[in-house]
């Protein structure tokens, strides 16, 4: 096991087979439910999780799961494509979707080091909540941000179930989706290229001059996007924006203060804090 963990290539490896058995179980399960399509794909995502977190418990390491933020989209909106009609709605989530996911998964296979490596936000939580941690292991790393992604990708997925198609006004919104992919994909770069030159204990060039977190930005706008093209083309569908708001809500009070936290042990955080905002790249008012 140890071998398999430090070597990048077998791990590599064996996260591509955990996803193939999780997503065969998923579609086993959604096939066998004779339920409404959104609370089958809801049980069908959770048993997927289910098969990803015992795969984490065997290799001790929570980032098992850490491909699954980005594969997952992407799995169910092509498999509720397949058998229907491609209009230019469903073609827009699905280019939307697709480059947000391709671009993330690949982000995560860079910085993938092996399965020796967790982390640093699930060894915290481990140091913290002793024996509680398998509970917060399955419930918070693993469960929680399952169902806040499911949030996010069922409006895709109800305009592959329902005929409601798309205006002039979906282009708004998609555009705002690239936009917000492609301004992850910058910050990641740069920071990515900081890191291998590190100067000082925190990045003042690029998006990161004004902003401390434009790879959440990015994240929270991409799925805003997909939300409010499927609400513009059905308007009295408005409640598909929950998974959207939920999601900022995670990143507003879960992702930022502890990624904030980390950072506040480095000098001079206090004044690199008042002088960056915390999300929009614009220049602070000092």
């Amino acid at each position: 096991m140890k071998k398999i963990k430090e070597n990048r290539a077998v791990s590599f490896i064996v996260i591509f087979f955990v996803y193939v058995i999780a997503a065969a179980a998923g579609f086993c399960v959604y096939n066998a439910l004779g339920l409404v399509w959104w609370l089958k794909l809801l049980i069908a995502d959770i048993a997927a999780t289910v098969i990803t977190f015992i795969f984490s418990v065997i290799f001790k390491n929570a980032s098992v799961y850490d491909p699954y933020w980005s594969v997952q989209p992407i799995v169910i909106l092509f498999a509720c494509a397949v058998g229907k009609k491609l209009d230019l709605l469903r073609i827009l989530l699905l280019i939307a979707v697709t480059f947000w996911g391709v671009r993330l998964t690949a982000n995560w296979a860079y910085t993938f080091k092996g399965l020796d490596h967790q982390d640093w936000r699930y060894t915290m939580l481990k140091e913290k909540t002793g024996t509680f941690y398998p509970v917060i292991n399955f419930i918070g790393i693993h469960l929680m941000p399952t169902l806040i992604v499911y949030g996010c990708i069922l409006p895709a997925c109800y305009a592959f179930q329902s005929d409601t198609e798309a205006n002039l006004f979906c282009f708004i919104p998609f555009v705002i989706s690239i936009g917000a992919v492609i301004l992850q994909g910058t910050a990641d770069i740069q920071m990515h290229r900081y890191r291998k030159n590190r100067t000082g204990n925190f990045m003042r060039t690029g998006l990161w001059k004004y902003s401390r977190h434009p790879n959440y930005l990015g994240e929270i706008l991409m799925w805003w996007g997909v939300a409010s093209m499927v609400c513009v083309a059905c308007p009295d569908k408005w409640f598909l924006m929950s998974g959207a708001l939920t999601n900022t809500i995670l990143f507003l009070t879960v992702s930022i203060p502890m990624a904030d936290n980390r950072q506040a042990a480095k000098d001079g955080f206090s004044e690199y804090k008042k002088q960056t905002r915390m999300l929009l790249p614009i220049k602070k008012r000092q």
